[in-house]
């Protein structure tokens, strides 16, 4: 099973739900993918020991000028403006190539080459609880998150695992549209504010187009107002569980303490809130 813990915004606890999530089902040695590459910081709460690291590179175009007659082939083929011919100069940006070899493949005068090009790295180990813990980190400087989420989710330090829980990005732009996608369910992260309630309303459009069943986990609940209820409600989104409004929360993970680590008696309602969105899952797959 997959499961993608998102929000359609920052700062609404989707770190702090997904690792408690990850504590509470500990003894079913779960994976969990800190896919936010821009910003990890799933690792304070969960305290991983990383003794696994690989690198991120993408195959970028080197051009040959003895060979090069400057035809533009390449500029001509490449979907993402990464190749320019100014006269008989061909200039190649780094920071726009996606590898997908399209100029490699169509130079008539086999004068491209390709080099790896280094994004960033991923990093494993174990949480003293038994969690597996994989996360990747984008480089500075480095635009592209998309290509380190995508080889975190294909490495497997721990070989094959039944229960994968991925941490997203904030948003709803490309990289949280690579984490959600291939998951079993989705479970956005919300606030009852007029921000909450209008960043969940282009997450669950997300989930829609993507086809994966959500549902949704109020934070800080008791501020704001009830229109994320009704809201959920009219979209037939089940509310799963929620966290009210508590200084005492805040200044817990303020000390990096996890939320189930600093207040055990959640410990119970995350362990329901995973039987519940498993039962979920299996309701859906018998339907079908």
């Amino acid at each position: 099973m997959i499961l993608t813990i998102a929000s359609g915004k920052g700062g609404t606890g989707k770190t702090t739900i997904a690792t408690s999530l990850a504590l509470a089902i500990a003894d079913e040695s779960p994976l969990y993918l800190d896919c936010d590459v821009e910003a990890p910081n799933a690792h304070i709460f969960l305290k991983p020991t990383f003794d696994q690291s690989r690198a991120v590179t993408l195959p970028i175009p080197v051009v040959d000028g003895g060979r090069c007659d400057g035809c533009g082939r390449c500029a001509e083929v490449c979907q993402y403006h990464a190749i320019v011919v100014i006269g008989a100069k061909v200039l190649v940006f780094p920071e726009l190539c996606h590898g997908c070899g399209s100029c490699t493949l169509q130079c008539p005068h086999t004068a491209i080459e390709e080099v790896p090009y280094r994004l960033g790295m991923l990093e494993a180990g174990l949480s003293k609880e038994g969690i597996r813990f994989a996360r990747g980190i984008l480089d500075i400087g480095q635009p592209m998150a998309v290509p380190i989420i995508r080889a975190l989710q294909r490495w497997h330090p721990f070989g094959e695992m039944e229960t994968i829980i991925r941490d997203a990005p904030p948003g709803v732009s490309c990289p949280v549209v690579e984490t959600m996608s291939g998951a079993d369910f989705v479970l956005l992260v919300t606030e009852p504010t007029p921000f909450g309630l209008h960043d969940l309303r282009l997450a669950v459009q997300l989930t829609s187009e993507l086809g994966v069943p959500a549902g949704v986990v109020v934070n800080r609940d008791g501020i704001g107002d009830q229109r994320v209820d009704e809201y959920c409600q009219s979209a037939d989104i089940p509310i799963l569980i929620r966290i009210p409004f508590d200084d005492r929360i805040g200044r817990a993970l303020a000390c990096g303490k996890n939320l189930v680590e600093a207040f055990p008696e959640y410990l119970p309602r995350f362990r329901d809130l995973y039987t519940d969105i498993c039962d979920r899952i299996i309701e859906r797959e018998a339907v079908r």
